[in-house]
């Protein structure tokens, strides 16, 4: 199966945890073959998916001898000459770290210039990213921050949803709005809601009602392991099959709208 997902959400909702577990939900199903991107620039999805501290992760936008061998100029530089289509093929596999069938592959962020710049890091980013979503034959999912700023508007047409992850607080809900709005100026058609933390009914209630213009993918209930794993920095279920149905009635649904 070949599927893009965007995740998107306020700070504090839960929208990392719940990218490493819908990731691993997906690699339960051993002929799935799952990349999860950390496009955040608070970069912790190697924690979600309980990859060792002890394991080096070196962003992509920090690989500064590769985006200079692939672009032809150097990282931290800002006009001139250098290509717009560099060699990205060989990155997923060179550079990802992989538990439980889940390769993990950290964009970092552009430290020069202002949103948008053209400049050897954000070119290769993009130019990743559109490899990713276009060419690879993976399940893709990408924890991005609000801004959704690695999507650019050659990639989003494809991707097959952006879900956006709330919670019943009012913020995380004005949130979602602002969100779907970045995500449509960019072209993605397919904007959800996953309702989370929630805690029962009403809960639930009030994220339908606050949101009626969206489609809601499901609720995923208030968990005390995912709390205490959060608390004690460690990836929740350490056995997926563990997790609430309620991620798998997820993936199930999004596995269902390739077919």
């Amino acid at each position: 199966m070949s599927l893009k997902i965007a995740i998107g959400g306020k700070g504090g909702v839960g929208k990392t945890t719940i990218t490493a577990l819908l990731a691993r939900c997906l690699a339960a199903d051993k002929n799935n073959k799952v990349i999860a991107i950390d496009a955040d620039p608070v970069a912790n999805l190697a924690a979600g998916l309980g990859i060792p501290e002890d394991k080096p992760i070196t962003p992509i936008s920090g690989l500064t001898e590769l985006i200079a061998e692939r672009t032809g100029a150097k990282p931290g530089t800002m006009g001139g000459f250098f290509t717009l289509n560099p060699k990205v093929d060989d990155i997923p596999d060179r550079f990802s770290l992989q538990r439980d069938g889940v390769k993990l592959l950290v964009m970092g962020t552009v430290q020069s210039g202002g949103s948008g710049c053209i400049c050897p890091e954000s070119t290769i980013l993009k130019a990743l990213m559109n490899h990713l979503v276009l060419v690879r034959d993976d399940i893709v999912i990408m924890d991005m921050e609000a801004g959704v700023e690695h999507l650019g508007r050659a990639t989003s047409s494809s991707v097959d949803a952006l879900i956006v992850v709330v919670n019943p607080g009012a913020r995380s809900r004005a949130a979602a709005t602002k969100i779907r709005k970045l995500g449509e100026d960019i072209g993605i058609k397919n904007i959800l809601i996953l309702g989370n933390r929630v805690n029962g009914p009403e809960d639930e209630e009030l994220i339908r009602q606050s949101l009626s213009e969206f489609e809601i993918i499901g609720f995923v209930p208030e968990q005390d392991e995912i709390v205490e794993a959060d608390r004690a920095g460690r990836r929740a279920f350490d056995d997926i099959t563990c997790a609430p149905k309620e991620l798998f009635d997820i993936v199930g649904k999004l596995a269902a709208m390739k077919k």
